[in-house]
């Protein structure tokens, strides 16, 4: 996917026939790809998994799950060749994929919350509506698209900040054997600020910025009482440490954004998506592949390489281009093949791991 936008905007290939193409740059078509296409896919697929758990149910399966990808598939094709559609038929195969999605984890939320293992998981149950709104303003000829960017940002930043809190605190005590120090007035804050900041669009320009520069000072706090120089000593939990703290320079940045402008908007956005989503995704994938396919969690070499390669993507993507702007477009040819090469190796090595039953005999 990334690949396929740098040569595009580089124009080694013509761009498809986008959808609402007269309207929309192709800029928020790869946005839109990107958010609603990768990072749905992700963030859906993590969700259904892992809700199972914390609210003790058997997970969705089977039928729903093929419905499902059909669904994912079917707005990737809108989203790439419906520029001369009925813009009906566009909304029609853009959103059922999202909307199922929500309403399978509102139900299982909802209707499981006296047994949830996590109180916080409220706030997925307040979130997951409003990426439906996020996606129809970025996908609405009527409303400012910058609307639908930043509202998108706030909410995967909010679930990545939920997640990444309960996550860290499971990796280091049985990864380290590290009991992580939890202060819960700050870590309501963090989460509280960042669910208000769903809304940043809204909110003047310079109290924007100031909430935006207390969660990253209250999270770099938080960062550095949790045993960070442990953690990095690893791979496989210092990678999960490394997306926390881009969610820390994304905040920062974006506090900065009327001091910088555009520069800083982009940059941020940029540091989020591939220095917390693109960093966490290939961990958790192999994580969550083993360990629900009965096997123990482990990291074999050639996961490690993946992971390194989306590090050299988030180099080549974010920190090269800054200091040498002559090569930029070359940097994001090589930050799109690594982010490529990561993915095909996960998919390679996990894919077929997947598709078969569990070593352990067990159904689910």
């Amino acid at each position: 996917m990334p690949l396929g936008w740098i040569a595009a905007y580089s124009g080694a290939i013509s761009y498809p026939t986008l959808a609402f193409d007269p309207f929309i740059s192709p800029l928020h078509w790869h946005m839109r790809e990107m958010f609603f296409g990768f990072g749905w896919a992700l963030l859906g697929g993590f969700l259904l998994t892992a809700t199972k758990n914390w609210v003790g149910i058997r997970g969705r399966n089977g039928l729903i799950l093929i419905l499902l990808i059909i669904l994912w598939l079917l707005d990737r094709l809108s989203m790439a060749y419906g520029g001369d559609w009925p813009l009906a038929l566009v909304y029609g195969l853009s959103f059922p994929f999202i909307v199922l999605v929500t309403v399978l984890l509102e139900i299982d939320l909802i209707r499981n919350h006296a047994k949830d293992s996590y109180r916080d998981n409220a706030y997925f149950i307040l979130a997951l509506p409003l990426f439906v709104a996020a996606k129809f303003a970025l996908l609405s000829t009527e409303i400012d698209p910058a609307l639908g960017v930043s509202m998108t940002l706030g909410l995967f930043r909010l679930c990545f900040l939920v997640m990444l809190e309960r996550t860290l605190e499971a990796f280091m005590k049985g990864g380290l054997g590290i009991t992580l120090k939890r202060h819960p007035i700050m870590d309501h804050a963090i989460k509280a600020l960042g669910f208000v900041l769903i809304f940043a669009y809204s909110i003047t320009p310079y109290l924007q910025s100031s909430i935006f520069l207390l969660a990253a000072f209250l999270m770099l706090i938080r960062w550095f009482y949790w045993h960070p120089l442990k953690a990095l000593r690893r791979i496989d939990i210092g990678v999960m440490y490394l997306g926390y703290l881009a969610i820390v320079a994304n905040l920062a940045l974006q506090g900065m954004q009327p001091f910088f402008g555009h520069w800083a908007n982009s940059v941020a956005t940029h540091v989020f998506t591939l220095g917390t989503i693109g960093l966490i995704a290939p961990a958790m994938i192999v994580r969550i592949s083993n360990g629900h396919t009965g096997r123990k969690v482990t990291f074999a070499q050639i996961d490690k390489l993946a992971i390194y390669l989306m590090l050299l993507a988030l180099v080549f993507r974010i920190a090269i281009p800054f200091f040498a702007p002559d090569f930029y477009t070359t940097c994001l040819f090589i930050s799109a093949l690594c982010w490529l090469g990561t993915f095909s190796i996960i998919g390679y090595r996990y894919i077929p791991m997947l598709l078969s039953p569990r070593v352990d005999g067990k159904i689910h």
